[in-house]
């Protein structure tokens, strides 16, 4: 950010009191709730830092625990701001903030380092030495050590003087900047996740198209019989180790056979061609479930890069694509997809299969999802507690919707806890005592 933002940022500040909340919502990301839920965002990235206000909430990540969090919110959270300022004629906010105890106030600053490769948040106490740090700065990268129980040496002073850029409305500017950066961030985020779920989509559909066709698989079934039959007519016409066997078929017409030169006794050539429409039989068999599977896996990876081509907002992104658990020997299922929202781990059916997998191994007390009056994906959230958080179960329903239809609409979503839907056939289920929600899908 340009310094004469910053100076305006800082006189635009200066009437807040006090800091209700505060804490990250990414790795680079502070997230800072002033009196009268007055939210500033602190983007501290290298390379592209900045303040920002947005008109949507931004959801965290994940809870951060790092020592750098645990004194941010033991130092800040529901503290008195005694003083916002620039420092040093630099791009650095300083917040002075003071904290009362049982037996006395405790003043901390927190500096917040807009200075390109340097950026930092720096937490110190009044004699500024420094209590943590979201980046720590050994002596073989820098002049100025960022280390636990160090005296934080001031930079050196600009040697220009920056030019000025007055902002006609600081608020729009800042809701400008949140706006412009979400999108941003957005577009790139929907651009890696749509290559890679079209990676995998092309290659589920390469092997669709290699499918053999039933009918052509049908047909070479019934000549490679017809051929077996013909060798057992004709054993007294075929020498061993032909690789091409002449033989008369019923109507006097003589019929070529392609066989394994290998086979050295004449009536292995019968077993031989026997046990090909054998084979073929059995592939002619499963193809059908080979093809069913391909097909759901397919128009599964379409609902993924449909969410992802209409998600206003990254966090609808990140929850389709979970971290990976690290150290699980069991290996996943495969017929379904678990996504976590806000610590409840979610489970969306795939097809059929993945939904009776569902119906067959939860639990009594976890919340299915169902769209109500049409065939949709099943949704279970696990848990134990009977009221689950308003948000959780929008995003369940939301789920249901999005990875069963594509048109947009408004959808009606059925929900109930498990003990309370009753397996008919399949998939198919009857329910009772359950709540409905309305989902807008966009």
């Amino acid at each position: 950010m340009k310094l004469s933002h910053l100076k305006q940022i800082v006189a635009y500040m200066q009437g807040v009191k006090h800091i209700n909340a505060i804490h990250r919502i990414s790795d680079s990301v502070i997230k800072i709730v002033f009196d009268r839920d007055n939210v500033f965002y602190f983007n501290m990235q290298k390379g592209n830092a900045y303040i920002s206000k947005c008109t949507n909430e931004i959801k965290r990540s994940k809870v951060y625990n790092a020592p750098f969090d645990v004194i941010l919110s033991k130092r800040f959270n529901r503290g008195q701001i005694e003083k916002i300022e620039l420092y040093n004629g630099d791009k650095i906010i300083r917040i002075k903030v003071s904290i009362s105890g049982a037996y006395k106030s405790q003043s901390t600053w927190l500096q917040l380092e807009f200075t390109g490769k340097t950026t930092n948040a720096i937490i110190l106490d009044e004699e500024n030495i420094i209590l943590e740090a979201l980046r720590h700065v050994d002596a073989y990268s820098s002049y100025r050590i960022i280390k636990v129980g160090q005296e934080l040496v001031a930079p050196p002073a600009l040697p220009f003087e920056p030019k000025e850029y007055p902002l006609d409305d600081v608020e729009a500017f800042l809701l400008e900047t949140c706006e412009k950066e979400q999108n941003q961030r957005l577009n790139a985020l929907k651009k890696q996740k749509s290559v890679f779920v079209t990676k995998k989509l092309q290659k589920l559909e390469r092997l669709y198209n290699k499918l053999d066709d039933e009918e052509v698989l049908q047909t070479e079934v019934e000549k490679l019989q017809h051929y077996g039959n013909l060798v057992l007519g004709n054993l007294h016409n075929i020498k061993p180790y032909q690789s091409v066997l002449e033989l008369q078929d019923y109507d006097g017409t003589t019929v070529h056979v392609e066989v394994d030169p290998k086979i050295s006794v004449p009536s292995r050539y019968s077993d031989y061609l026997f046990k090909r429409a054998k084979k073929s039989k059995q592939k002619v068999k499963n193809l059908h479930i080979e093809r069913e599977s391909l097909e759901n896996k397919i128009n599964h990876l379409k609902h993924f890069l449909d969410i992802i081509e209409k998600a206003r907002d990254a966090a609808s992104i990140n929850l389709l694509f979970p971290p990976r658990q690290q150290m699980k020997k069991e290996k996943p299922n495969e017929s379904y997809d678990v996504f976590w929202v806000e610590g409840y781990k979610i489970l969306l059916g795939k097809s059929e299969k993945g939904n009776i997998a569902l119906l067959e191994n939860s639990r009594a007390k976890d919340i299915w999802f169902h769209m109500r009056d049409r065939p949709s994906a099943h949704v279970i959230v696990v848990t134990d507690k009977k009221n689950i958080p308003e948000s959780v179960i929008h995003e369940a329903a939301g789920l249901c919707v999005d990875f069963t239809m594509f048109e947009n609409g408004t959808y009606l979503v059925d929900y109930t806890q498990r003990r309370n839907v009753a397996i008919q056939d399949g998939a198919n289920v009857h329910y009772t005592d359950y709540k409905t929600v309305d989902i807008i899908k966009y």
